[in-house]
């Protein structure tokens, strides 16, 4: 094929030219190749073209069945056209070579053609939509039969089971849509308003009704507390504010997680093993409680606090049964020239219905998770001062000397995303909005009186049967129960609670001497009262615990310690069997909140 240009003096051709020789190579050498010619200029046919051989084409000889090359010579006497397929930067050709006696001048150059597609012929329509429904709109019992069925599983031992984990709940069934919703499918990189996608105009009204909700719930004014509902934990939460307001290897300090405090608020393994993100990005040290009372020693923490001088002083943890001194804890900040910082994760649903005092009112920064008490999905807040701020003694890290503005907001935003995270989860911010207007009624309000009111009698039940609890009982909604005076470890009563369908889970205890036992449980009342259990119920939840105490006790004598002979022994008992029946009986009266069977 020529490819002249007609106004052009330039003729570019392939023409077939012998290679030259060179030494031996592996595999079969094709006795022809391709070159690429210019004709400048030179149109009259006598004078010959000079040839500038290029190689522009990866060569593939093509191997007859008994393994030798296929030359020329042999194509054309199959009678047929030969081609040669090959490609030019990135384009798939041909080369049509002439049949045997062919006149040469009927083609001035070796033609070059688009290598030859098939003819596709599209569905129609209805085809294509037909075919999306049976991928998209099976149920989860046909496209998955194996998940639905470990689904149905769980779903039953919610049912049966007695719920005692202090951080579960059980959610209602418009935040169980909204978790399964179309907004799944949505991608909203950003904040509303400033996203890095368009049609993103009703996720912004979602997110921004989650954030007025949020204010709303804890009485919050929005001139002076602003709101980021997107981390996907209140483990993220409080990395995010570690990462908007300090350096790393600045220092922060928490309770001590044998106290009853959080990892993520630092800690380091008794080997000096660094366990959590915010000790092995910034210096932490903890306080501690009194281990003869269980409360936290204020006047120690306050020593610590100006010997060590964090950046960040932090207040709440996750299985302290006790109110928090606020008040102390922003002297302490003051006095050292700190960011006073409170995770409420366990006491948030207490905050909202006032049934506590408030972190609100004393501190720069508030953290919670959003599926414990809130009772709705997984997942994390943060809440930050803004506009003018309060006078304090202290100079605030991240603030600039003179300014009286609270610069928290773009620093803690900034850290959420897109230092930390990347697109925000659509539907949890949707359900935490559901979740955060029913946090605003009264009945939610009964709700959280009925959590304390069924703790209490759960402590009052245990007390009465000379079990020890930390601290002596409980102001909130969990209790610690020390397992050591009965002879057991947390881990071991854990198991046998479990066999007997009874979820609560093992904490260590501070010990006397300032030793690390698992000698503990915390139990806790917000999931079962969700279900509608009073007082009398968690009487008889405490029987079923006592008998659990004997059926441990029993199986330690028979089988020893040892937790693979141990949960042997458990499989075995008739003991557990009869307590595991009444157990299901019991939980089974109780309704369950978003499918009730």
């Amino acid at each position: 094929m020529d490819l002249t240009h007609p106004q052009s003096n330039l003729s570019l051709g392939f023409h077939a030219a012998p290679l030259p020789a060179s030494p031996p190579v592996r595999g079969p050498i094709l006795d022809e190749s391709i070159s690429l010619h210019i004709d400048a200029g030179l149109r009259d046919s006598s004078q010959n073209s000079r040839s500038i051989p290029l190689q522009l084409l990866d060569q593939h000889p093509e191997s007859s069945r008994d393994g030798s090359l296929r030359t020329h010579e042999a194509e054309e006497s199959d009678g047929e056209q030969p081609e040669e397929e090959f490609r030019i930067l990135g384009y798939a050709m041909c080369i049509k070579r002439p049949r045997r006696g062919e006149s040469s001048s009927s083609c001035s150059s070796t033609s070059v053609l688009p290598a030859a597609k098939k003819a596709k012929v599209e569905p129609d329509l209805e085809t294509r939509r037909a075919a999306v429904r049976a991928w998209g709109n099976q149920p989860l019992s046909v496209a998955d039969p194996d998940i639905f069925n470990i689904m149905e599983k769980e779903k039953k031992r919610q049912v049966l089971g007695i719920e005692l984990i202090a951080s579960e709940n059980f959610v209602c069934r418009g935040v169980l849509d909204a978790l399964g919703s179309h907004l799944t499918n949505k991608y909203s990189e950003g904040f509303p308003g400033a996203r890095y996608y368009g049609g993103n105009q009703y996720i912004d009204q979602i997110e921004r009704l989650c954030h007025e909700r949020a204010l709303a719930a804890f009485g919050l004014d929005p001139e002076c507390w602003g709101v980021n509902v997107q981390p996907y934990s209140c483990t993220s939460a409080n990395f995010a504010v570690y990462t908007g307001l300090l350096l790393p290897k600045d220092r922060i300090m928490g309770l001590d997680s044998p106290s009853g405090g959080h990892v993520s608020h630092g800690y380091y393994a008794p080997s000096g093993k660094k366990i959590s993100g915010a000790s092995i990005f910034f210096e932490s040290l903890p306080y501690k409680v009194n281990p003869l009372t269980g409360y936290i020693d204020y006047d120690k923490v306050e020593e610590k606090a100006m010997d060590y001088r964090p950046k960040i002083l932090i207040c709440g943890g996750s299985s302290y049964p006790r109110e928090w001194d606020y008040a102390r804890f922003r002297q302490i900040a003051d006095k050292c020239g700190a960011v006073l910082m409170c995770d409420m994760a366990h006491i948030s649903g207490l905050v909202a219905a006032k049934e506590c005092l408030s972190p609100f009112d004393y501190c720069d920064i508030v953290t919670s998770t959003t599926h414990k008490g809130l009772r709705g999905p997984r997942g994390g807040i943060i809440f930050f001062r803004k506009g003018k701020k309060q006078k304090r003694q202290g100079f605030f890290p991240g603030q600039t000397e003179g300014n009286d503005r609270y610069d928290y907001e773009d620093r803690i935003n900034f850290a959420v995303f897109p230092s930390l995270q990347g697109g925000p989860h659509n539907n949890h911010i949707a359900a935490l909005a559901i979740a955060l207007k029913q946090v605003a009624t009264p009945e939610y309000k009964a709700y959280i009186q009925q959590v304390k009111k069924n703790a209490q009698a759960l402590a009052s039940a245990l007390l009465r049967r000379n079990c020890r609890l930390v601290s002596g009982g409980t102001d909130n909604h969990l209790i610690l129960w020390d397992l050591r005076t009965l002879g057991l470890t947390g881990k071991i009563f854990e198991k046998v609670c479990e066999a007997c369908h009874i979820s609560l889970n093992k904490t260590p205890i501070f010990g006397e001497n300032g030793t690390i036992s698992p000698g503990g449980v915390r139990i806790g009342t917000p999931a079962m009262t969700t279900r509608g259990c009073l007082e009398g119920d968690f009487e008889t939840i405490a029987e079923f615990l006592l008998r659990a105490v004997q059926i441990a006790n029993n199986t330690q004598k028979e089988h020893g310690k040892i937790q693979k002979e141990f949960v042997k022994g458990l499989e075995s008992s008739r003991d557990v069997i009869e307590l595991r029946s009444q157990v299901e009986s019991f939980a089974s009266q109780f309704a369950m909140p978003g499918y009730d069977v």
